[in-house]
């Protein structure tokens, strides 16, 4: 159906942007439905203060931020003010940060510099210029007002087509055979149904609501923010947006006063229930509470000293959407075909995000890649409405911390462990956390193994968080010995039945029916040849193949694209994995099993199912550290008896994720979602040997071979930690996605997507850290063991 009856739940901003995207695209039967009155409907629109600050450590969220500016500004003034923002320092911690986040700008294109306290006051002349070291300033910035752009929006889909009804109250999502079929509402007490063939949910902080009536846990949590006004002050100089985030403050002109934004207080988290007017105007606006904006407020005088000769009136406790990584929901509901999110949007995201979701309905995928954003991204254990309360509460506190690239939540944890967790803890494993699982990235234990380089002299004190010396011998003992780390965080799924073998050749680049007790590494493309995910599929019998995949959203794909007959099913929660990897893992575990792991009994790129002295296990043997060995899966139940057995000989040291990165990096294996994501093809990301053309495969007849940028490896002066800008003739050509110290070629590792023209091994370039450039060179890869003689020996 080329164009879909549509309902959008929820006229605000986000609602209206997207009716304005779609009927842009030729889907013009559009209607939207919102329980207020429109455009003022009631929602986080209606009171936000539209702050719309670009530069984000993440890619994606800069450019929704950006296609927001650039949409908005086109709407006209009474839309969008491009005043500009302004970031200050006014701790040494919070001026370094500023230096970092220039490198994002770099990164993603938007153009921006660093003030000295002088140019900062300039700018906002009521400044006490004696507390600013310094400022980040983006001149595209600029303020949004929510409920004129959601009107001009929606005028411009009302022109096409489009119909937007207000004093409509969702009361049900009607469905029929696992599709949605239309919204029901109550209209001045009158109960209806509009049909539907799409709906999308953009209700804002009503989300979780509108999701239950579809069958759907949204993971969302409406928390109350403070946000009040000064006094009159006298006729103020126009200044941009200003951000006090050592306070956890946001500022704004309102004429001859200035609005006060604190993240500073207590979190106020707002149940569904409790959403309404509650002594308020509107319903996403609570009873202000003095008390938790009192400490705001003098922090705001002692920056801004003019604030003193007034007192704060008109303020709200306002109820906006956190959800518990801090990205929007934007996705398909796994059990509902055609029920979609489009929800914990602010206004600063809220036209970029409309225009994905509209290239996704229309087009099958967005030209931004959508990983962090996706609704299936969360693993069940992610879903509680514990966890999503808790975590929704912290990233209130941290929405402006300084927040290290490697810092782990600290609660609720541990959530999720290895059968290994008992063994890593008596080892001392220093622990981060993943998707919910624990996972070591060194052990104390090995703090006297003998090492290789540390490279400890080539970082500085950000690269060295999260960080210990104690990875270069760990790595040392990989390449020379052997080690044991723990795979279990790996996703696993089983693809079963009949039609296995012809259903994974068909969502797979590269050729998956061979024969049992085979092995492939292979890609999952969209549409248009963008890289969704990479793969090891290994086929245990003519209908079993068990797939290596990289999170939920992989098991989400694979189980909507599986046709009748073949069943697709997560095996994470009840199995474990140990690789076991190193020149000597031959000599460890030969001893111990009934298979024959001769490189004859069991070759490269393969797998066969035995024992581990009493253990079941199935052995691939791959490796992604470049070292010879192997992958053992066995049962959650049998895990630490695996363990034991491998550990009892005394010849492995347990290796944590510190030396895994290192050690990969080393040997040039990608990380999905980090150095390449559905923006890249597989040419592009140097994976062209996984496609084979052959076959017909999702993406196929969108790939081209001709490339125009490349990943490459660059060996630097210094250790960087991934998304710093690359330079070369002056100018930004790329940026790093993952970075290493690696601990054998004795040299700091960044790979980073560079134009092809400067691809060619010995490229002379910088990377810029923290505001240094850091000279580098681009590498020919891989790095280590080119001839593969180490891994197939």
């Amino acid at each position: 159906m080329s164009r879909p009856r549509t309902v959008i739940v929820g006229a605000g901003i986000v609602g209206c942007a997207l009716a304005d995207e779609l009927t842009e695209r030729g889907w013009t039967d559009v209607t939207v439905v919102d329980q207020g009155p429109l455009f003022a409907a009631g929602g986080s629109s209606s009171h936000a203060p539209g702050l719309v600050f670009q530069t984000n450590p993440s890619k994606t969220m800069t450019e929704f931020a950006a296609y927001t500016v650039r949409k908005y500004t086109a709407l006209g003034a009474d839309c969008f003010r491009q005043v500009g923002g302004l970031e200050l320092a006014t701790t040494p911690e919070r001026w370094t940060d500023l230096h970092r986040k220039l490198g994002w700008a770099e990164s993603w294109g938007v153009e921006a510099r660093l003030l000295d306290p002088g140019e900062c006051a300039q700018l906002w002349p009521l400044l006490d210029e004696d507390k600013v070291l310094g400022g980040f300033h983006v001149p595209s910035d600029g303020l949004a007002t929510a409920v004129a752009c959601g009107e001009r929006q929606a005028a411009r889909a009302t022109e096409r087509g489009a119909r937007f009804l207000g004093g409509h109250t969702v009361v049900g999502i009607d469905q029929r055979g696992g599709r949605v079929t239309g919204v029901a509402v109550v209209v001045e007490g009158e109960h209806r149904t509009i049909p539907a063939d799409v709906v999308v949910c953009a209700a804002g902080f009503w989300g979780p609501t509108v999701g239950a009536m579809a069958g759907l846990s949204v993971p969302l949590l409406p928390l109350a923010h403070q946000y009040a006004k000064s006094g009159p002050l006298g006729a103020l100089r126009p200044g941009p947006i200003l951000r006090h985030q050592d306070r956890d403050l946001y500022f704004r002109q309102h004429g001859d006063r200035i609005g006060i934004g604190s993240y500073s207080h207590r979190p106020m988290p707002v149940t569904q229930d409790e959403i309404g007017p509650r002594g308020t105007t509107m319903p996403s606006v609570q009873a202000f509470t003095e008390e938790d904006f009192d400490p705001a407020w003098r922090d705001a005088v002692e920056l801004l000293p003019a604030l003193a000769e007034s007192k704060y009136e008109d303020g709200i406790n306002g109820v906006f959407s956190f959800t518990p990584d801090g990205f929007p929901l934007i996705g398909e509901a796994p059990h509902l075909d055609g029920f979609w999110l489009a929800e914990a949007v602010w206004v600063t995201h809220s036209a970029g995000v409309a225009r994905a979701v509209a290239e996704v309905l229309v087009d099958g995928r967005s030209e931004i890649d959508l990983h962090e954003c996706e609704l299936g991204r969360f693993e069940q254990a992610q879903l509680s409405p514990a966890f999503v309360e808790e975590r929704g509460k912290q990233n209130f506190v941290e929405v402006y911390d300084v927040i290290h690239p490697l810092q782990p939540m600290e609660s609720p944890r541990p959530l999720r462990t290895s059968p290994f967790h008992v063994r890593q803890r008596e080892l001392g494993g220093f622990f981060l956390e993943a998707a919910g699982w624990e996972r070591p990235h060194w052990y104390a234990a090995n703090e006297g193994l003998p090492r290789a380089a540390t490279g400890a002299e080539l970082r500085d004190a950000w690269a060295s968080r999260y960080w210990s010396p104690i990875a270069a011998g760990e790595s040392l003992a990989t390449r020379e010995g052997v080690a044991l780390y723990d795979m279990t965080p790996l996703k696993r799924i089983e693809v079963s039945g009949p039609g296995s073998a012809a259903f994974l050749q068909r969502m797979t680049t590269n050729n998956v029916d061979r024969k049992p007790g085979s092995v492939t590494y292979t890609l999952l493309l969209d549409a248009k040849g963008g890289i969704r995910s990479d793969l090891t599929v290994a086929r245990l019998d003519e209908h079993t193949f068990q797939v290596g995949a990289n999170g939920n959203l992989d098991l989400e794909w694979l189980t909507r694209h599986a046709p009748g007959g073949v069943r697709v099913r997560d095996l994470t929660p009840g199995t474990c994995c140990v690789g076991v990897w190193g020149p000597r893992a031959r000599e460890l575990v030969q001893p111990l099993t009934d298979m024959d792991l001769s490189h004859e009994g069991l070759r490269y790129f393969g797998c066969r199912q035995g024992h581990i002295g009493h253990v079941p296990v199935l052995a691939l043997r791959v490796s992604y550290v470049g070292e010879l060995g192997w992958e053992l899966y066995t049962s959650a139940d049998m895990g630490l008896k695996l363990w034991d057995t491998l550990w009892a000989p005394g010849l492995a040291v347990a290796g944590g994720r510190a030396a895994f990165n290192s050690l990969r990096l080393e040997k040039g294996y990608r990380l999905w979602g980090v150095d390449m994501t559905s923006e890249h093809t597989p040419y592009e990301a140097g994976l062209g040997f996984a496609v084979k053309q052959d076959k017909d495969f999702i993406g196929r007849d969108a790939l081209d071979a001709d490339v125009t940028r490349k990943l490459v490896p660059l060996l630097s002066a210094e250790v960087v930690m991934g998304k710093e800008p690359v330079r070369h003739g002056g100018r930004t050509v790329g940026y790093v996605t993952s970075a290493a110290y690696g601990h054998t070629i004795e040299r700091p590792i960044a790979y980073a997507w560079l134009p092809a023209e400067l691809a060619q091994p010995g490229t002379q370039v910088e990377i810029s850290y923290f505001g240094r450039r850091v000279p580098a060179e681009v590498a020919a890869e891989p790095l280590y063991d080119p001839g593969m003689e180490k891994i197939r020996r």
